[in-house]
């Protein structure tokens, strides 16, 4: 049958399993919005490609599939980086299709002209351009493979338009199937002889691909095995924190006895994830290459193993498949690590209390009412700033995939991300925790929550300020104000004006009612949280920080 190439392309993405596509459109791509048109995949109009490529990074997230978006060339493409560069580096399958000039115009510098290989080389898996119509399926195909397989992450594919329009006869490739590989018996039989010698061991979770079955079985094995279980930067939702093996959050402003627990660890097993800065602390709590310690590694890919941290034992398999071996493994009975797991899961409950802090309305009191409100199905949703770092502390994750937060530290993420996971998910509650400034990047997007009737609620935490740059500014130059201060407008006017719910809570004491009011309007909501610019950091206030005050902390 013959097909122009934007009914070609679609027809794969159906083919693929393709259910939802995020995009602002062009004309670049005019040929694709037609023929999406008739398919049963819905197309999502977002305010900015920024939102567009954020909201598909949260679904590729939620469903371990592809997330889709669509930008024009030139600066649509440029604008949809910052998603590209989160699913790059939180390991999430993405493809970014790019509308792109007439292939008889290239190296011309036409309108909008840019060599996507080039611009986003250093930010995909593979980027590549179809010039044939009749490859659209085999390129379409191969993308889907490239994001999943592996440790996933975005594969970019720009789209001529005259490819577009063109017509050919040609046959849709097949449903794509993810690579993964699996632990070979050695390598688990290594495992355990590692495991049972340890004294002070830690397991580390986290990456992509990852599953709720994984962590399951990941906890169950650790528990037995009287192994705490630390949860990698931003992926608390991994194993439930209420299991008897949760340590705690390798992440900013981690607390101290797992900081120090990770220091002390005589064998360190790193499932999925890598050991970033974040984690260590810069490089201090395990300085690279890591010696005088075990570590056993297992990534899904190769190339990771040993890239920073020498692995005493290097495994390569994706975690589903790690933690399916682990199911029929009998673990070390850890007899001489008695009262490990109380001791590190004590630790981690003793940081669900905070400090007194100054201001009417007072996050650690908000956040028990989100512990308190909230089913183990809702999700909870952020992007970057100081306000993210009660949102990790304070809230208790009990199944995989409530939270979606950038391990890129991307702000302007928790609105798109909100989004995408009630349109995935829309039977869930779903909750956005923004900073104002952070809120303030992707403010379009609660147009976008209107329009498709995803009723989100975004809690704005308003201190008037970038907090996390403050921070830094504060404990370097102490009093020297500079670039940090914001003037807000009505948060609560602003939302209504988009034709959302809007109410401003003045005490903590208010936050429960006026949160169920939020959620019962049955339309996206806006809670704004006016806060003590003094309440800086769960720890520090602003003032104790400017007199150098606590500087560990």
């Amino acid at each position: 049958m013959t097909r122009s190439g934007g009914r070609i392309l679609v027809d794969q993405l159906v083919r693929h399993g393709a259910d939802l596509a995020f995009g602002v459109p062009g004309e670049s791509y005019i040929d694709v919005l037609d023929a999406l048109r008739d398919s049963p995949v819905r197309f999502v109009t977002c305010r900015h490609e920024a939102g567009a490529a954020n909201m598909a990074e949260a679904y590729g997230k939620l469903t371990n599939r592809p997330g889709l978006v669509f930008v024009t060339r030139g600066p649509g493409a440029t604008q949809a980086a910052v998603g590209l560069h989160t699913a790059f580096q939180d390991g999430t399958p993405l493809v970014l299709f790019v509308g792109q000039i007439p292939r008889a115009h290239v190296e011309r510098e036409a309108f909008q002209e840019l060599d996507y290989r080039r611009v986003f080389g250093s930010l995909s898996k593979w980027v590549a351009q179809i010039d044939q119509v009749e490859r659209i399926p085999e390129l379409v195909s191969r993308a889907f493979r490239v994001a999943t397989s592996g440790r996933p992450g975005p594969v970019v594919l720009a789209l001529p338009e005259d490819v577009l329009a063109e017509s050919a006869d040609v046959a849709d490739a097949s449903p794509y199937v993810p690579a993964e590989a699996a632990p070979a018996a050695a390598d688990l039989d290594a495992l355990v002889a590692l495991v049972a010698m340890a004294e002070r061991p830690l397991a580390i979770v986290g990456g992509q691909p990852w599953t709720a079955e994984a962590g399951h079985s990941i906890a169950r094995w650790c528990e037995a095995a009287a192994l705490p279980v630390a949860a990698a930067w931003r992926c608390q939702d991994y194993v439930a924190n209420d299991s008897p093996a949760y340590a705690g959050h390798l992440g900013l402003g981690m607390d101290t006895a797992l900081r120090d627990r990770l220091s002390d660890a005589d064998l360190v097993l790193l499932v999925g994830a890598r050991l970033g800065d974040i984690e260590t602390n810069g490089y201090s709590t395990i300085v690279p290459p890591g010696g005088g310690r075990m570590l056993v590694h297992v990534h899904p890919d190769p190339n990771e193993l040993g890239r920073v941290y020498e692995p005493t034992l290097g495994i390569v398999a994706s975690a589903p498949r790690f933690a399916a071996a682990l199911a029929d493994l009998e673990p070390p009975t850890g007899r001489g690590r008695a009262g490990e797991l109380e001791r590190a899961h004590s630790a981690y409950r003793a940081t669900l209390q905070g400090r007194e802090l100054p201001g009417a309305v007072e996050l650690t009191g908000v956040m028990a009412v989100l512990r308190g409100s909230l089913g183990p199905d809702a999700i909870v949703t952020s992007g970057a700033g100081n306000f993210t770092v009660w949102a990790h502390r304070f809230y208790c994750f009990r199944r995989y995939r409530t939270q979606l937060a950038p391990q890129s530290g991307a702000m302007g993420y928790g609105l798109p991300a909100a989004i995408a996971a009630k349109l995935v998910h829309p039977d869930r509650a779903v909750v956005c925790i923004a900073g104002d400034g952070d809120f303030l990047m992707s403010l379009p997007e609660l147009a976008t929550a209107c329009q498709h009737d995803t009723a989100v609620v975004v809690l704005v935490v308003d201190n008037g300020m970038y907090g996390t740059i403050r921070m830094h500014q504060e404990r370097r130059f102490p009093g020297r104000v500079s670039g940090t201060d914001l003037v807000n407008p009505d948060f609560v006017s602003l939302a209504r004006s988009f034709g959302a719910y809007g109410e401003r809570v003045e005490r903590t004491a208010d936050m429960s009612a006026a949160f169920e009011r939020a959620l019962a309007s049955g339309t996206p909501a806006v809670l704004h949280l006016p806060v003590d610019p003094d309440a800086l950091t769960p720890r520090q206030t602003l003032s104790e920080i400017r007199r150098g005050q606590d500087r560990s902390a």
